[in-house]
């Protein structure tokens, strides 16, 4: 099965990096196209969005300065599936997109994709510390996968920063 088409430009102010497309977003073509994601329920309930999108309008959000991507293009069932070689491939892609593209920040959804593609261990909700020294931030967000045992509460809670992230950024 196909990889997704990325929905990038330059300057955005946030791109979302996935793990890679589940099998649903492979059929479909859509980002967090799976019903039990709850991605764009995420974006409505943080602020990030002003409306519930739905998958199918995932490319419409560039409209809004966001844009997306997956460090793994291969649709998986779960990422458990990836091998060591996409991902060391895949980082080198995510790098060079990151450095063309330019977004104000990189919104990593889940500590196993940033993980993967810092290869580092110990890592916190919210803003990266390495951010300082670099000209993009990194944002770290839980997976907004209905896998997550998190309370959705908790999820929205460290999304919701991600606004005042990016208007402080912008207009500072």
């Amino acid at each position: 099965m196909e990889g997704i088409s990325d929905h990038l430009k330059e300057n955005l102010d946030i791109l979302f990096v996935g793990f890679n497309p589940s099998i649903r977003s492979g059929q479909t073509g859509h980002h967090y196209a799976n019903p039990n994601n709850r991605f764009w329920k995420i974006l409505f309930e943080s602020g990030l969005t002003p409306r519930k999108y739905y998958p199918t309008e995932d490319s419409s959000l560039l409209d809004l300065g966001y844009g997306f991507t997956n460090i793994v293009s291969r649709p998986t069932r779960g990422a458990d599936e990836i091998t060591k070689e996409e991902y060391v491939e895949g980082r080198k892609q995510l790098k060079k997109k990151i450095e063309k593209y330019k977004p104000l920040l990189v919104c990593f959804v889940g500590k196993g994709v940033y993980k993967e593609y810092r290869q580092i261990r110990k890592i916190a909700w919210g803003l990266q510390k390495n951010s300082d020294d670099i000209v993009t931030k990194e944002f770290v967000a839980p997976s907004s996968s209905g896998l997550v045992r998190m309370r959705i509460e908790e999820i929205i809670e460290i999304y919701s920063e991600l606004p005042v992230f990016i208007d402080n950024l912008k207009y500072s």
